[in-house]
């Protein structure tokens, strides 16, 4: 089953000299429960391709279907809505709030969408993610390993159609970023989660399911 579509996908910033074109005409698919790696060089186009398939920004032309609905057809406040309840995000930096604690960060996007939190879901969620022990710390009593861990279970409490992961490991060490590959995995296998993740790093992308190679604003491997 096709989980992402993205068809003729295409960002134009600027105008005349000053004109760059981050994404030219990009197109491929995810199946549900893949684990897809997207790489390619600073300046090749793999994050704003992320960004524009998870509404974050909107394209100069072409069109992203996440489960089967047209994400930029919809307005900005229904965009927000579909995003905040079907794509989990994942930043470098964690973007967590700095005067909520663990649990309090995990269980946002469900506050933001007056949904109830259950209890036994947050406690397993705590559990895998090796968090138990620290749901009741602020950010700033966190290493940057707890951290990321802390901003995957925010993205995984909402269980959203799809996770987007950018430069997930890209500002922890190697111990903590195996730590973390090894939670998207187990989050891919076990509960049939579908991830896009960018990184730079080879090693990391060759745990993924498929590799895209972007150069340029173009796909030239893994279509």
């Amino acid at each position: 089953m096709e989980i992402l579509k993205v068809e003729g996908l295409t960002k134009i910033y600027g105008k005349g000299e000053n004109q760059v074109v981050a994404l030219d005409n990009v197109s491929f698919s995810v199946k549900k429960g893949e684990f897809v790696a997207i790489v390619g060089a600073s300046g090749s186009g793999k994050s704003t391709l992320l960004h524009l398939i998870g509404g974050v920004d909107r394209p100069t032309s072409g069109k992203v279907f996440i489960d089967g609905n047209d994400i930029y057809q919809m307005n900005d406040d229904k965009l927000a809505i579909f995003r905040r309840r079907q794509i989990g995000l994942i930043y470098q930096f964690y973007n967590l709030i700095p005067i909520l604690n663990v649990e309090e960060n995990i269980v946002l996007p469900l506050e933001l969408d007056n949904r109830k939190v259950n209890k036994n879901e947050l406690n397993d969620t705590l559990v895998n993610l090796n968090l138990t022990d620290r749901r009741k710390h602020l950010p700033n009593e966190l290493s940057g390993g707890q951290q990321q861990r802390t901003s995957i279970g925010r993205a995984l409490i909402t269980k959203p159609a799809i996770i987007l992961a950018d430069e997930p490991t890209g500002n922890l060490d190697s111990k903590a970023s195996d730590e973390i590959v090894e939670i998207l995995k187990t989050s891919n296998k076990k509960y049939n989660q579908t991830i896009i993740m960018i990184t730079h790093n080879l090693e990391i992308a060759a745990v993924a399911d498929r590799i895209i190679k972007i150069e340029d604003g173009h796909i030239v491997q893994g279509e």
